[in-house]
């Protein structure tokens, strides 16, 4: 047996056959129905001509079926291209472009973005739809129904052996630019983001069989990532449980209220959330309809690839006093760099969570020296050993971001962060977006976390604004509570408490709503664009 991620799932298959799996949207599967749909549709790949290393995307919402694909995919050694699905046609061309996808699996609703594409994409070879109730035409050409393609498969798995060295390839969009193919080997990967590093021991699994192990003897935990799938904080949440004989559950669509009501229907257990963006309108809903729900199963809320605030965490243990929030940090490059639990009345207002380190991971000063701890230097997180081969189609990026140190490769993805006395690490934020104001750096996610804990705000986004003496200052762009507003000098008087002066608001801009990038980050172009065409508010 390897760590590759389909003998991973497959032997707790062996195991857990029985077990229920997977809960979306009113659809359930065991792991041993689990199996034997990804076998056929594994099986119907090969007759198509899908083999090791051929790119298959998935262009879906949060489903069964996505993960039917995925485990199909892995099955025959292909690689699997998670599609955003909020994407417009010109992020669509390049990422289709880029990934030299073979085959394409795709819901109905996005048939017109697909036909509009399809022409220019000379390697994309076999079509499947994933019908879903819309009524868009097929894209053209030959299109085969996900379920006929399903039943064309046989149900035996009687595939041959895998690598260790296998690849999946895990697209990320971040606050700028198109979107990224980071390159995993199965093994690598694994350590890095499926769970073969103990985050509470920082011990390694040694063997691929003990994630079997682990489940066998233990309660099956019933895990709820609410984040679409498309993001890698998602896919591991339900990929690194799946070896160990969890349960997972899935909603298409983020819907406050009825993210609470599936808590309780399905007796969730841990909850994943990414950040505030998601945490703050359903600790509002508790705020309004708490007694409506029994939250006597749910002992975790974990929040990862965006920031959770400490005014938002504490709304939550008003409400919850008895669970436990974990942070970790870490991104698509890096794997998790590191986490940390905090419980009722231990959280503190910072730029960032402070978390403990995982794995083999520093901070680098600007001459690629280790910061020490507690010197108070800013640093880049950087992590060696189960790290990605690089970039996909992408050398540039690839030797800008993987980089030797002393003979030892690391992967430095840009994010900034200090080390504490005790060594743990706080995030400070992502360097291409960092406020330049007088020679100071000021990081907008700190400044983010003050102004969205204002009671008439219900979210923020902070970026530079031009400035004759100072080169940059800071602007804060608000979307007020209905109903509710709040000057730039009650802004700022509320902030004071939480950050230095200079970190202070100078322009107030108001919005309707805060747009987001198509991966559910701030768009800080969007930001800027505000900023540098809009009249404040001040």
């Amino acid at each position: 047996m390897t760590f590759n991620l389909a003998d991973l799932f497959e032997a707790a298959v062996d195991e857990f056959s029985e077990r229920e799996y997977l809960v979306a949207d009113g659809q359930r599967r065991t792991y041993g129905e689990m199996e034997e749909r990804a076998n056929r549709l594994a099986h119907h790949l090969a007759a198509a001509g899908i083999g090791p290393g051929d790119h298959v995307g998935i262009y879906s919402y949060n489903s069964i079926e996505w993960v039917e694909i995925a485990w199909a995919v892995f099955k025959i050694r292909a690689v699997w291209i998670n599609i955003n699905y909020r994407y417009v046609e010109e992020e669509l061309r390049y990422l289709f472009t880029n990934a030299d996808l073979k085959a394409l699996i795709f819901q109905r609703e996005f048939a017109p973005h697909v036909a509009a594409l399809r022409d220019e994409l000379p390697t994309l070879e076999h079509l499947i739809i994933i019908e879903d109730g819309t009524e868009s035409p097929d894209p053209g050409g030959d299109v085969v129904a996900y379920e006929d393609a399903m039943a064309s498969g046989s149900p035996v798995r009687d595939f041959g052996p895998r690598s260790d060295e296998d690849i999946y390839i895990l697209y990320t969009g971040g606050t700028t630019g198109m979107p990224k193919g980071v390159v995993w080997q199965h093994k690598d990967v694994v350590y890095a983001l499926g769970g073969g590093v103990d985050p509470l021991s920082n011990t390694r699994i040694e063997r691929p069989e003990e994630f079997v192990e682990r489940g066998a003897g233990g309660m099956v935990i019933t895990h709820f990532p609410i984040a679409p799938l498309m993001h890698g904080a998602t896919q591991w949440s339900v990929l690194g449980r799946s070896f160990v004989g969890d349960r997972i559950v899935l909603t298409a669509r983020f819907d406050p209220v009825a993210v609470w009501e599936t808590v309780v229907a399905e007796k969730v257990n841990s909850m994943m959330v990414t950040g505030d963006a998601m945490a703050k309108p359903l600790v509002e809903v508790l705020d309004e309809h708490l007694a409506e729900f029994d939250f006597s199963n749910l002992f975790a809320v974990v929040s990862s690839a965006a920031l959770f605030s400490a005014p938002v965490k504490d709304r939550y243990f008003v409400h919850l006093p008895n669970i436990m929030i974990t942070d970790a940090i870490g991104s698509s490059e890096s794997g998790n760099n590191g986490m940390t639990m905090v419980t009722k009345d231990t959280t503190a207002m910072k730029s960032g969570p402070t978390v403990s380190r995982l794995g083999d991971t520093v901070v680098f000063d600007e001459d690629l020296v280790q910061v020490e701890p507690g010197s108070g230097v800013i640093g880049k997180i950087a992590r060696s050993g189960d790290i990605p081969v690089g970039y996909y189609n992408d050398p540039v990026k690839t030797a800008e971001t993987f980089i030797t140190v002393d003979g030892t490769r690391f992967v430095m993805p840009g994010d900034f962060a200090t080390v504490e006395a005790d060594g743990s690490i706080t995030l400070l934020g992502r360097g291409s977006v960092v406020i330049n104001s007088g020679g100071e750096k000021i990081f907008p996610e700190e400044v983010e976390s003050a102004v969205r804990s204002h009671p008439a705000v219900i979210d923020a986004i902070v970026c530079g604004a031009p400035d004759e003496r100072w080169g940059q200052t800071v602007a804060a762009i608000i979307a007020p509570r209905e109903g509710q507003g709040a000057t730039l000098a009650e802004i700022q008087e509320h902030c004071r408490s939480y950050i230095a002066g200079y970190k202070l608001p100078r322009r107030l801009f108001v919005v309707d709503t805060i747009q987001r990038s198509p991966s559910g980050k701030p768009d800080y172009r969007w930001a800027t664009a505000i900023v540098e065409n809009d009249t404040p508010a001040d």
